[in-house]
Parts: C-alpha cells; sequence; structure tokens
C-alpha cells in the first residue's frame, strides 16, 4: 500500500484519474522553494497569533490560520491554481459548479500526537454520501517537509470506496510524505487524519479545499473577507469564493439577482441559471451513465 506520486507537469485529468482510482495522489514540487519562501512571510504574522486547537480533534498543539483569502495575495493565487481547478473541473464536474471550501494554514507542533482518522465529508452534519458520489477535492500544500516523523497527513489508500463511518488506528495508514513544494490531493471520501509529529520541527501545510456549490462552506467566505477586499478581487476568485449561483436558482438575492452583482454591481447577469444548460448537463450524465453501465 503506497500512495501515488506524479510530476508537476501532471495535467488535472491525470490527478482526476488517480484522485478516482486511490481517494489520493501527491503531484511532487508544483512550488518552487522561493514562492513557499514568499508565501510563508506573508503568512508567519498571522500564524504567530494563532491559538492553538482546544480539543483533541483540532489538536491542542496545531494552530490552524484561516481567512487566507483576505490576508495574502499569494493565497488568492493558490486557490486560483490552474492544477487544482482543472482537477476539481474533472473530478467535481458532476455538479453545476464548486466552491471554495475552506482556506487554512495547519501547523502541527512537535508533541502532537495523532488526529482521529476520519472523511471530511463528515463536516456535513455527517450525512452518508452515495457511494462514488464526490462532493470535495482537497489540496495541502507542504510549506515544510512532510515525513512519517514530524506529523505528515496519513491516508488509507483505496478508502474513499469504504463504507461510511468506519473506525481506524494510525496503525492502518500510511504517511503522505513529500517535499517542500508539493501537493497532496485527496477526496472528501478517503479516510485519513493529520500525523503524530515525534520531531522537534513544525510540519507546516496549507490546506485549500473545494466542495460542490450546492453545500455549505466549512469557511464562510463571506465574512471571512470583508467587503472592502472582496470589491477589489478578481470576479473568477470571488465566484470562486461563493459569489455564484450554486445551481439554476440556490443563492441569488433579492429578486433573483446573481449574488456577484452584490460586490461588483458593474457585472452584468440575467440572475437565474442557465436552465437549458442545466437540463443538457443533467441529459448527458444519464447518458454517460448509461454508457457505464453497458461497459
Amino acid at each position: 500500500m503506497r500512495l501515488k506520486h506524479l510530476t508537476n507537469s501532471a495535467s488535472g485529468e491525470q490527478v482526476s484519474e488517480a484522485l478516482t482510482s486511490d481517494g489520493a495522489v501527491i503531484v511532487d514540487s508544483v512550488l518552487s522553494s522561493r514562492q513557499v519562501d514568499e508565501i510563508m512571510t506573508e503568512l508567519r504574522p498571522w500564524i504567530e497569533h494563532t491559538r492553538p486547537g482546544f480539543d483533541s480533534f483540532s489538536g491542542r498543539n496545531t494552530r490552524r490560520t484561516g481567512a487566507l483569502i483576505a490576508r495574502s495575495p499569494r493565497c488568492r493565487e493558490l486557490v486560483m491554481h490552474p492544477l487544482p481547478l482543472a482537477t476539481c473541473g474533472r473530478f467535481l464536474g458532476h455538479a453545476t459548479s464548486y466552491q471554495v471550501h475552506l482556506t487554512q494554514v495547519i501547523s502541527i507542533g512537535p508533541g502532537e500526537p495523532a488526529q482521529q482518522i476520519h472523511r471530511d465529508q463528515w463536516a456535513f452534519d455527517f450525512f452518508t454520501f452515495p457511494e462514488g458520489y464526490e462532493v470535495q477535492c482537497n489540496t495541502l500544500w507542504a510549506m515544510s517537509e512532510f515525513t512519517g516523523r514530524n506529523g505528515a497527513t496519513r491516508v488509507i489508500p483505496g478508502s474513499h470506496r469504504f463504507d461510511d463511518k468506519l473506525r481506524f488506528a494510525e496503525a492502518d495508514t500510511i504517511p503522505a510524505e513529500m517535499s517542500k513544494g508539493s501537493v497532496l490531493f485527496y477526496s472528501g471520501s478517503v479516510y485519513h487524519g493529520g500525523g503524530a509529529n515525534h520531531s522537534d520541527e513544525t510540519r507546516t501545510g496549507i490546506n485549500i479545499t473545494y466542495n460542490l456549490s450546492w453545500l455549505r462552506q466549512e469557511e464562510n467566505q463571506y465574512l471571512a473577507v470583508p467587503p472592502e477586499i472582496a470589491k477589489t478581487l478578481p470576479v473568477e476568485l470571488l465566484r470562486l469564493m461563493g459569489y455564484q449561483l450554486g445551481a439554476y436558482a440556490l443563492g441569488y438575492v433579492g429578486d433573483t439577482q446573481d449574488p456577484i452583482q452584490v460586490v461588483r454591481p458593474d457585472i452584468k447577469s440575467f440572475g437565474l441559471g442557465y436552465v437549458e444548460g442545466t437540463i443538457e448537463k443533467l441529459r448527458r450524465q444519464r447518458n454517460e451513465s448509461w454508457e457505464h453501465k453497458r461497459e
């Protein structure tokens, strides 16, 4: 049992295929050491003022620093990085759209024990989604080396096909060991957890996750990013943050107004979604499902 590694020339289609097959995959050296250092320079003051977790799951010696879109221009670039977006376009393409689910620096300090093994999609009130219906695509960017000793995230490859609400021990998992600047992609349905940090260094990763737009976000982007900052952001990023319709009629404002117009009134929009396009997408998915069954 091992985690597959792809080179930084991998396409979103290749990453999506690996996620479908194994539930998790590492893409090596996506960021240079210089890029990582520049990101950490922006984030370090915020991390230093973040309090450790309040329970064993969040980690009493782990700092979780959020609101990265508001706090770090370089993290905005990570959110909009072409590889995760291309991957989400394939992996979450069965829905009308997807959005940012959360942005968070996870800094696991020395002495932190292993986190409980879990599925991230349990955040949706422990609802059991149908097997094979993925609602979440996660990235964990290595801002430091990830090793089995310093708390590398531990994963059970293939567990996205397991039954829901199972219990596992750390011994059932393997560490997602990767170099600084690499990124772990994993589905919301794969069983995983933060590893125990037996070293004298802090393991730091940036967790940026995406979910289907008809589900609630774990991090409330409308409050995490103040309006005065939101108004300065690119339209593509605003829509990814949730300033878009989650489906034909999900998330409109007032008299069926497109939410993007709240922060960017100059943007022309027709309000409710494109119903003909929605119907065509459902028809295409139905045909693909029939083709799959024939195979």
